[in-house]
């Protein structure tokens, strides 16, 4: 195993002094946690915290500051954070207004942002939960009951948080929240597995001339594994899985996320883009924005995940709205 690290143990919290150390201007992190949070906050307003297990960078961390999130938790890699890490971050961001926690569903991340939510609650803070389901690869896996929340949670931080800016109450920002989740849908391919620091293994064992379909984010093998094949071949096929659910037509709106999984060349992203493109417009669904990058990783998978949100006016005046952070910056 060959890694830029010291010790597997030290591996998060050495990576979150990095990031507080790269961007002063942006981060501070409570002493003693795991949590990030936003060095300059706005007063009187919802708070949206996220989080999860760590090797998803720059997810979730890179999407706290301005417009996006107040707070993120990390866990041990590919593990969830404890309810007491989530219970600091929901104290710190809480203004009176109350906090929305966006949650990926895992297991282990459902219960233990349940488990921080009841002991805020306990507190005098109100709190409420989303839960994102987003990839339509398999129903139930190793880590969900029900589908695993995926790239779409992106689009969750992004729409919150421009909600929550704008001065929207918890229930506003829940509800609209909840229309993101309805609305977006993913799946993800991968050609080469992550290894998790210190494990020795690979998350599945794939062979020289294979792709596996239908990953998760955990090093989680696919729904089908099948024969190497090219970028414009994937991206017809990751096409035909998601769009059927969202039911998009001749004239909706959509916006997409090409995702790489960690160790993808950009080079490589943009030509999926390319083909995704064609198939929307041959379709006549309109493209209303676009992100291809790193935006939620699995360590160093090589592969891509693509998530389409089906958007309706309120969710497109949000995507446009400013937000300022390490992982997505949009300006006026």
């Amino acid at each position: 195993m060959k890694k830029l690290i010291n010790h597997p143990e030290e591996v998060v919290t050495q990576m979150l002094d990095g990031m507080v150390k790269a961007h002063p201007e942006t981060y501070k992190r409570l002493e003693g946690t795991t949590v990030l949070v936003r060095r300059n906050k706005s007063s009187s307003k919802v708070g949206i915290v996220s989080g999860g297990g760590s090797g998803h960078e720059p997810a979730h961390a890179g999407y706290v500051g301005e417009g996006m999130l107040d707070a993120a938790v990390s866990g041990e890699v590919f593990t969830s954070p404890t309810p007491d890490q989530v219970l600091e971050a929901i104290k710190a961001v809480d203004q009176g207004a109350g906090v929305l926690l966006v949650t990926k569903n895992y297991t282990g991340d459902v219960m233990n942002f349940e488990m921080a939510a009841e002991m805020a609650e306990d507190e005098g803070i109100q709190v409420e939960q989303v839960i994102v389901n987003d990839d339509v690869a398999v129903e139930d896996s190793t880590h969900t009951t029900g589908r695993r929340g995926v790239g779409g949670t992106i689009f969750v931080h992004k729409i919150a948080g421009a909600a929550a800016q704008e001065g929207k109450s918890l229930e506003e920002v829940k509800t609209i929240s909840e229309e993101v989740i309805r609305n977006a849908r993913s799946m993800g391919v991968a050609v080469k597995p992550a290894q998790v620091p210190g494990s020795g293994n690979p998350g599945f064992d794939i062979g020289e001339n294979e792709m596996e379909l239908g990953i998760g984010i955990h090093g989680e093998p696919g729904m089908e594994t099948i024969e190497m094949t090219s970028a414009d071949h994937v991206a017809e096929r990751l096409i035909e899985e998601v769009l059927p659910e969202l039911e998009v037509k001749d004239g909706d709106d959509v916006a997409v996320l090409v995702n790489g999984m960690g160790a993808t060349p950009m080079m490589e992203l943009y030509i999926l883009n390319n083909r995704i493109h064609d198939l929307l417009n041959d379709k006549g669904i309109n493209t209303e924005l676009t992100l291809v990058g790193n935006y939620m990783t699995a360590l160093e998978m090589s592969g891509a995940s693509l998530t389409v949100l089906k958007v309706t006016s309120e969710l497109k005046n949000m995507l446009n709205k400013p937000c300022h952070t390490i992982a997505w910056t949009k300006s006026e």
